[in-house]
């Protein structure tokens, strides 16, 4: 985030060795930070590689809270990776939104959210877009100055400009 992504990417694969040695078992986060660092830095298939890593230890686990964000960037690396890949993308928007609400994650559902409507508008189905952003971000009644209300604010002040 800072800039000197190999340096991340390093650090956050020697902390997983660490834990794991130490016996410790490595949490969804934690996957889904290393796979966000390597889509960050253009290593797309690298990301994905964790991603599919991390869906699968989540099988093998009972932590399923972070699972929503798995989906989601799986769906933003798929796009990365080639703008034709639109509709694996959107399956795996979707799938976020499921687990996010099943979970009762409201910052997770916001960030899928987000990221739908943003591909959305890309196929141009904007009113689709502004609606679902919408909804969600209307739940929301503290904490507008996180980053990710303000993507979504931002997401929904654009669509309103490309609607008129």
């Amino acid at each position: 985030m800072q800039g000197r992504k190999e340096e991340g990417i390093a650090q956050l694969r020697q902390g997983a060795v660490v834990m794991q040695r130490a016996g410790f078992v490595l949490r969804l986060e934690q996957y889904a930070q290393l796979a966000e660092a390597h889509g960050r830095s253009g290593q797309t298939a690298m990301g994905l590689q964790v991603l599919a890593e991390a869906l699968e230890a989540r099988d093998h686990s009972l932590e399923c809270w972070y699972e929503a964000e798995l989906h989601r960037l799986k769906g933003v690396m798929l796009l990365q990776d080639a703008a034709m890949l639109w509709n694996a993308a959107e399956a795996c928007f979707h799938q976020a939104l499921y687990t996010a609400r099943r979970d009762h994650a409201k910052l997770l559902e916001l960030r899928a959210a987000v990221s739908l409507s943003r591909l959305w508008q890309q196929q141009s189905k904007r009113d689709q877009a502004y609606t679902l952003l919408l909804e969600v971000y209307s739940w929301f009644t503290e904490g507008f100055d996180t980053q990710d209300l303000q993507e979504a604010k931002a997401q929904l002040e654009a669509l309103v400009v490309n609607r008129c």
